[in-house]
């Protein structure tokens, strides 16, 4: 029995290394997530605009969509009834989804500043200070209900996205297996800012 001391899952580097040995995410885990990187690539615009159409469905989501955000200078839709996939803020908020899952495609995972970079985006729907680009800003804040299922919602898509592409199912089961645990741990690193 390994023994795993509380205090040192505040630590991020130990929090990860029991993460990923408890739901074994090996190496190979890695190397597959970025071979599927080619196959998937494509399909992400995809992936984006039923992701955003599915925040779009409820005023709960789509609320937080009707403010400025730090770094967008374009056109604000005011009430969610205004908005659509097509609407500039909504553009502009897809370059960052999609840079997040390119992230996580081609992500070292061997490497400390992947998993810092996943526990910022963890951390950065919280409201919390701690981002340069934010300072003096009204905080972000969108409830954790909303993160996890957006990560549920997400990953459902690129489970179902994986299960189209031409793959053996030994190879595709690895797939869908590695983007699992990869999800859990993102949704660990969310949880973990939200409640204490």
């Amino acid at each position: 029995m390994e023994h795993i001391d509380p205090a040192s899952l505040e630590a991020l580097p130990s929090r990860i290394a029991y993460l990923k040995n408890f739901l074994d995410f090996t190496s190979q885990d890695a190397a597959v997530l970025t071979s599927i990187q080619p196959l998937l690539a494509p399909m992400l615009p995809g992936i984006l605009d039923a992701v955003y159409e599915k925040l779009l469905c409820f005023d709960i989501t789509a609320a937080s969509f009707t403010s400025r955000n730090t770094d967008y200078h374009g056109q604000v839709s005011r009430t969610v009834r205004e908005l659509t996939v097509d609407s500039p803020q909504i553009q502009w908020r897809k370059t960052f989804m999609s840079g997040y899952l390119t992230h996580l495609l081609e992500a070292d995972y061997e490497d400390a500043k992947t998993w810092e970079y996943m526990d910022k985006v963890g951390i950065m729907h919280t409201g919390k200070p701690g981002f340069k680009h934010r300072e003096g800003e009204k905080a972000l804040r969108v409830e954790y209900v909303h993160m996890s299922l957006l990560l549920g919602y997400l990953l459902d898509l690129i489970l179902t996205s994986v299960l189209d592409i031409d793959l053996d199912i030994p190879t595709k089961s690895l797939v869908l297996r590695a983007f699992n645990k990869l999800f859990w741990i993102q949704n660990d690193l969310f949880s973990k800012h939200y409640m204490k």
